[in-house]
């Protein structure tokens, strides 16, 4: 008897050993290691025993040093893996099989000032993501357990040969991103909201599609206004013409892209510049809006925003989704961007959860009108789940953000894995739009 319990005593040792020595080369590995930002990377952990349990934790910094984190809770198989592509998270900052969770769920860690973005300002620099697997689950923002296995990846905005041009011309300022390649490629204008100054990560990815991509700022950059006023639609034509005239940019069109006010301001180009025949509107709005439009003799005046109806949390949150008077209203009318008048082809992109204003409704009021003048020159993504900010995929979802303006905490709506989701899918029917219509 004492022998068969030496025996166990010797296999669970040997057992034991085994766990140990599996334990000592747990590797995580990230395919590719350094890629494009919008590029798909999978994630997998070996070496584990099996159906061991871990925390997968993902760190980064932006510019300003500010850290943000995430984390997920997950289960290896039987030979000891966890494969991000088909394991499901089991709790953390999201749960399902979210193969890029880690990264579209990056959020301030807890010693940051909270509602912060992760928005890259100097795009040559790749974002840089440390993974780490802890043993155990820990919950976000709590100590994680012992380290098992680091790596370090690179998520990157721009091609090594591709170009950036910073631009000065007349007027016109921003960022020109060229496609690597002798060229000529479609052009495309990008504009973000009423945030102002120059955002780039998104022309930047646009090039590295094979787009001519000039990121255009409107004001609070340089030399032009630096708060918003009346616009004049001149100068969004003047850089529509400098694209043009461009070498490596090939005609008889263009592309625009906008989110947010740069929404509005992309179906005005495509309303009364017949040059642009391609407009990509995200969160947008029917109407102009705050401040007048003028385009000659033409001026279109700004729905206004009453202050009096925005709600603030017990948290210090901002509701501003009633603060904008209503489109609908026939007082507005003179408001209204008459975007039948446009030749060109649309692409409307919009949460049906974003709490900055009524996007969805604003979208229908747009396509009714196309509709009702016998246009079928639109199409329409609409996502349940998503809030205002639609990003290029895999960029970290940001329900609340502080507002750069007012340094203020406004919410934008939506829920984390349905935004995700729908960041994912628009970007592919945004590129395959332009390079459809800009051919």
């Amino acid at each position: 008897m004492w022998r068969g319990a030496a025996r166990r005593v010797c296999l669970a040792r040997h057992l034991l050993r085994q766990v140990s020595s599996r334990r000592g080369v747990v590797t995580v590995s990230v395919t590719p290691a350094a890629g494009l930002a919008d590029q798909l990377a999978n994630t997998v952990v070996s070496g584990l025993a099996p159906l061991q349990e871990v925390t997968l934790r993902a760190l980064a910094a932006n510019e300003e040093g500010s850290f943000f984190d995430s984390c997920a809770h997950y289960q290896a198989d039987g030979q000891g893996r966890v494969d991000l592509s088909t394991a499901c998270s089991q709790g953390g900052d999201y749960a399902g099989v979210e193969p890029m969770g880690l990264f579209w769920s990056l959020s301030p860690a807890k010693m940051e000032k909270p509602y912060q973005k992760l928005w890259p300002s100097k795009v040559k620099a790749p974002l840089k993501v440390e993974l780490s697997v802890h043993q155990g689950y820990s919950q976000p923002g709590a100590i994680p357990g012992q380290v098992l296995a680091r790596a370090n990846v690179e998520r990157r905005f721009t091609l090594p040969e591709g170009r950036r041009i910073r631009l000065k011309e007349g007027v016109v300022r921003g960022s020109l991103f060229l496609p690597p390649g002798i060229g000529p490629f479609p052009g495309v204008i990008d504009m973000f909201g009423d945030e102002g100054g120059l955002t780039e990560f998104r022309s930047s990815l646009l090039a590295t599609h094979g787009f001519a991509a000039l990121s255009l700022p409107y004001f609070n950059f340089e030399d032009l206004p630096k708060v918003m006023e009346d616009f004049h639609l001149e100068y969004f034509k003047e850089a529509v013409c400098f694209l043009l005239r461009h070498s490596k940019v090939k005609g008889p069109g263009i592309g625009v892209v906008g989110s947010g006010k740069g929404a509005e301001l992309a179906s005005s180009m495509m309303t009364f510049l017949p040059e642009v025949v391609a407009a990509v509107c995200i969160s947008g709005c029917s109407s102009i809006t705050a401040s007048a439009l003028h385009y000659g003799k033409l001026t279109l005046p700004g729905l206004c925003f009453n202050m009096n109806r925005v709600s603030i949390s017990e948290s210090g949150v901002f509701d501003i989704y009633e603060a904008l008077d209503n489109p609908l209203d026939p007082t507005n009318s003179s408001c209204r961007i008459p975007i039948e008048k446009a030749e060109g082809h649309f692409l409307f992109v919009v949460g049906e959860d974003d709490r900055i204003w009524k996007s969805s409704l604003y979208a229908q009021i747009a396509t009714e009108c196309l509709h009702q003048h016998g246009k079928d020159n639109f199409k329409l993504l609409s996502y349940a789940g998503a809030g205002h900010q639609i990003n290029p995929p895999f960029s970290p979802v940001s329900l609340i953000a502080l507002d750069r303006v007012l340094g203020v905490p406004i919410l934008g709506g939506g829920e984390s894995r349905a935004h995700a989701h729908a960041q994912e899918h628009s970007w592919k029917k945004i590129l395959e739009f332009l390079h459809f219509h800009l051919r």
